[in-house]
């Protein structure tokens, strides 16, 4: 048995890195070693180049990115607060080794012998140390979490109730918002104290539209990743799987914001429930380590008509009191209201030297102003709009 087809045997000993031998790359190398001395042996290589061609062409590195993002028994141990009894430290040691000596191949070494002369595709691989990236990794989870929430920090849920990464989210930041300080000042705080472990309220952000409600949120969650914030958005049609959700997410040492955005319900409506549940606490009420963030246009959430007021229910107004009092259920209320004037010249002016916008300012107040009047009233949606116009040409 040569030095490869022993390396072959050592991966399918693998324990608790085990999932690398579902990905495709590894698949098609372990195919390869296989069949290195048969006369397919060169389309085999191919094969496995192509998978390792579509992450880059450094095995070693893609091996340690994968240690680094790899959600196994280990470190799902770690986060129960368990400590790794002796077995599976010494497991550990044996994998890291093994891991080791599959970034080190040597693509010249690999495929010696086959091909018949013809020229066949490299990759770097070389000496790295597992071990030191993984022992780095475990200490970084309080911050940087684990598996998928290593490299994403917003997210949206599937179909099954599983988050999915949002692979380009939101960019925008608190220093792009302009007006509403003493707001946002509020959700900042707030979120603070979910991420120092000292306990949150969930917050209603209520007011009128494009006054800044949802990207106050989603800025928060931009400025607060590195400190180990993630923010999971969360469709109405999809509250009833908040417990499951929340249960998945306990136990986590990362902070999340369950966003709902624009949030209303009919009367009736079957997701009210779902959420009422979550807010009051139940048994599965839920952890210390997430939050709910809803925005909303309307105070109570609820749309009422007189027809409802009208209807053969008994008790009627027991059930208008608990649908008009959801709101009240959330800890923190804050809110957006349309600006007066002088705040959306404010937000005006602000916007304009953001953007390189040297227009006289008694001229660009009126042409905001006027903008405003056609395009349903101030807000701070109004006046970036404006703004972006301004630069494109299109106002003048």
């Amino acid at each position: 048995m040569d030095k490869f087809e022993r390396l072959n045997d050592k991966l399918g000993t693998l324990v608790i890195f085990r999932k690398i031998l579902d990905e495709p790359l590894i698949r098609g190398l372990r195919e390869f070693l296989r069949g290195r001395g048969t006369a397919g042996a060169a389309e085999l290589y191919c094969a496995f180049v192509y998978e390792l061609y579509k992450k880059g062409d450094s095995l070693a590195d893609w091996i340690l990115d994968y240690i680094a993002g790899d959600e196994n028994p280990y470190v799902e141990r770690v986060i129960s607060g368990r400590r790794p009894g002796p077995f599976l430290e010494e497991r550990l040691e044996a994998e890291l080794e093994i891991l080791d000596e599959l970034a080190s191949l040597d693509c010249g070494e690999l495929t010696e012998g086959i091909g018949a002369g013809m020229p066949l595709p490299e990759f770097d691989g070389r000496e790295v140390d597992a071990a030191e990236v993984f022992r780095r990794r475990v200490a970084e989870i309080p911050t940087k979490g684990y598996g998928i929430f290593v490299e994403y920090h917003m997210f949206t849920l599937d179909g099954g109730g599983s988050p999915v990464p949002v692979r380009h989210p939101d960019p925008q930041t608190l220093e792009g918002l302009y007006g509403y300080e003493r707001e946002r000042e509020t959700v900042l705080k707030n979120t603070l104290a979910l991420i120092e472990g000292r306990g949150a309220n969930n917050v209603l952000l209520y007011g009128d539209a494009g006054t800044g409600k949802s990207s106050t949120v989603k800025a928060i969650a931009n400025a607060m990743k590195d400190r180990g914030l993630r923010l999971i958005e969360v469709r109405k049609d999809q509250l009833y799987m908040l417990p499951g959700l929340m249960d998945s997410l306990e136990g986590s040492p990362l902070k999340f914001i369950i966003f709902i955005d624009d949030l209303s319900f009919g009367s009736g409506d079957a997701d009210f429930a779902a959420l009422k549940a979550i807010l009051e606490g139940s048994v599965g009420s839920r952890g210390r380590n997430t939050a709910i963030y809803a925005t909303s246009n309307r105070r109570h959430l609820v749309r009422e008509t007189m027809g409802d007021r009208e209807g053969d229910e008994i008790h009627a107004s027991d059930t208008r009191q608990e649908q008009l009092s959801l709101a009240a259920r959330f800890g923190l209320t804050v809110t957006f209201l349309k600006p007066e004037k002088e705040l959306y010249c404010e937000i005006v002016e602000s916007l304009a030297r953001e953007h390189g916008i040297t227009m006289d300012t008694d001229r660009l107040l009126v042409k905001a102003e006027a903008h405003a009047i056609r395009h349903g009233g101030r807000s701070p949606r109004t006046a970036k709009q404006f703004i972006e116009l301004l630069e494109q040409g299109v106002i003048e």
